[in-house]
């Protein structure tokens, strides 16, 4: 199931947008002039799926309709009344409809706020960036997500037919603030003064790091398996009369250009299992020993496919993209760079635009489940034109290898390039 169409009536009190998904390029932007909603409709998309009904609460609208292409739709009403001059009830309405019959869902989530919680998660953030002389001052807008205090809004326990429409999509915020990162809040109440914010290229390089080390684990884990018992499978192993002697040279050759590129990429140590070749002719029985060996040589490999493939494409990009710059990637440092002359550069002493760039990057290739909607909020932010113009290139080839769909809100043109056939642009009010 993916969503094929977004509706919103009354958006600030003032818009009534419709955007259609285009389903076969996966890829919709949508543009207009400021403060036209753009960035709203990503957060009450990302608000809904991802419960953080305070940022619902947050932006005025009045209906918001997700159109399946399955026909079913979902609805948000957004309902406030005023108690009295100086406090408003605030109510939201979800009315899932399928497409069977008319049968259809309803529920509405406990918005009791409790102030206290959210009143000190937001006044915490806000002393952390002005100590760390990061923002001056900020709104509540500008409240990551990951911040939030789950008890800043108590929602009541959902029906199951909308937790498992919400785990039938995993759908991830890419927001214009990205190169902070903050820590995933402890359950419950907050329990800290000062929280650290770190940038977000270092918490990825670490991650990336953490990756490579789990694959190496599960390399080390598959080859012992292996290696302890394929004695006795050579033993057992009746070797195919199609497999001939140049096939298996053949295969050798193949399994040694697949533990070259894993190198290169940092997946294996340079002097991982040394390539040997065989001058001499192959006898049937050092032909039943190597076919097995290639059979638990591809297995092994087989581990670091995925990840692999992702960090090729990593590099290939940040390659065209950094000049003067190299980046190596290994399981003790993730991602590291050095300048031409070769001295070390922490990845925190990047541009803002590279900053911008290898964090898009990181998060469209390794954070992403498959069949994930994305939102990107601004991808242009400290970018080049010349990176702006590739940038709709790039995310092509990570979607046919990650395969999700993305909504994209944009200022540039630039961004746009040639595809406007991707475009929806956000208009006012006809008068």
């Amino acid at each position: 199931m993916r969503i094929n169409k977004i509706s919103v009536t009354k958006l600030f009190g003032v818009f009534n947008h419709q955007v259609s998904f285009n389903m076969e390029d996966r890829i919709t932007i949508i543009h207009g002039p400021n403060g036209f909603g753009k960035t709203a409709l990503l957060r009450i998309i990302n608000g809904f799926f991802n419960s953080r009904y305070s940022q619902l609460c947050s932006i005025p609208f009045k209906e918001f309709r997700i159109d399946f292409d399955e026909g079913r739709h979902l609805q948000i009403t957004n309902c406030v009344s005023k108690v009295s001059k100086k406090k408003k009830d605030q109510q939201l309405k979800f009315n899932y409809h399928y497409h069977t019959d008319s049968k259809s869902e309803d529920f509405s989530p406990d918005l009791s706020v409790d102030s206290n919680s959210f009143g000190t998660t937001y006044q915490k953030f806000q002393r952390a960036l002005i100590r760390q002389e990061l923002l001056k001052e900020i709104s509540l807008e500008d409240v990551p997500d990951c911040f939030l205090d789950e008890n800043s809004v108590m929602a009541k326990k959902e029906p199951d037919w909308l937790s498992e429409l919400k785990s039938s999509f995993h759908v991830r915020l890419i927001e214009s603030q990205r190169l902070l990162h903050l820590p995933d809040p402890p359950k419950g109440r907050l329990s800290w003064e000062s929280p650290s914010i770190i940038s977000s290229v270092d918490t990825y390089s670490q991650e990336l790091a953490k990756n490579i080390e789990t694959k190496l684990t599960e390399y080390g884990v598959l080859s012992q398996a292996l290696d302890r018992t394929f004695p006795a499978r050579v033993v057992n192993n009746r070797t195919s009369s199609d497999l001939t002697e140049e096939k298996l040279h053949n295969q050798l050759k193949e399994i040694e250009e697949k533990r070259s590129r894993l190198r290169e990429i940092g997946l294996l140590e340079q002097d991982e299992s040394p390539y040997f070749q065989i001058e001499q002719d192959i006898d049937e029985t050092t032909k039943n020993i190597l076919s097995v060996y290639v059979g638990d040589v591809e297995k092994k490999l087989r581990v670091f496919k995925g990840l692999g493939t992702k960090i090729e494409l990593f590099q290939r990009i940040i390659k065209q993209r950094f000049l003067y710059k190299n980046m190596s990637i290994s399981k003790k440092n993730g991602f590291t760079f050095t300048t031409a002359d070769g001295k070390p550069l922490s990845p925190t002493d990047l541009s803002s635009g590279e900053q911008h760039e290898l964090v898009m990057l990181y998060e469209l290739l390794f954070k992403i489940e498959p069949n994930s909607l994305i939102l990107i909020d601004e991808p242009e932010l400290s970018l080049h034109v010349a990176w702006q113009v590739q940038f709709l290139k790039d995310l092509q080839a990570i979607i046919k290898l990650a395969d999700f769909d993305v909504l994209i809100a944009t200022h540039s043109p630039s961004i746009i390039d040639d595809r406007w056939d991707l475009t929806v642009e956000l208009k006012g009010p006809v008068e």
